[in-house]
């Protein structure tokens, strides 16, 4: 019934939807400034494919394949520690917040700096 989930390459995708799965359950990519229908949707459609991805992962651990199941939960382990622990998600939300502040601050600096100039000349030109 399950001859395919024997070969080696099985236990990789296995892997990688439990890694999906925990990335779809920790995920938060409705944004707060949406429509509240348009958000319900998002939602309802991300549910719909974190179920169709776990039901996909319990079907090939029911292979009894020892590999199988031993690739499924190091899949969800992994996935948790990036995705749903608080260290590492702190610590790479922490990393990432401060690439981004740091970039969004010189361009404002840019930004400020090209107005300044662009207003001088505007009030140079009517004075």
């Amino acid at each position: 019934m399950f001859c395919c989930w024997h070969s080696p390459s099985s236990g990789a995708l296995v892997f990688w939807l439990s890694v999906l799965v925990e990335w779809i359950s920790h995920a938060r990519i409705v944004r707060p400034s949406i429509n509240n229908v348009v958000a319900s949707l998002m939602r309802t459609v991300m549910y719909a494919v974190h179920i169709a991805v776990a039901y996909m992962a319990m079907l090939a651990i029911m292979s009894f394949n020892a590999g199988v199941l031993i690739a499924a939960v190091a899949g969800h382990a992994g996935g948790f520690l990036l995705f749903g622990s608080r260290a590492v998600a702190q610590n790479v939300l922490s990393i990432f917040t401060e690439n981004v502040l740091s970039n969004v601050e010189e361009q404002e600096k840019i930004d400020l700096e090209m107005h300044l100039s662009h207003s001088q000349k505007n009030y140079e030109k009517s004075t």
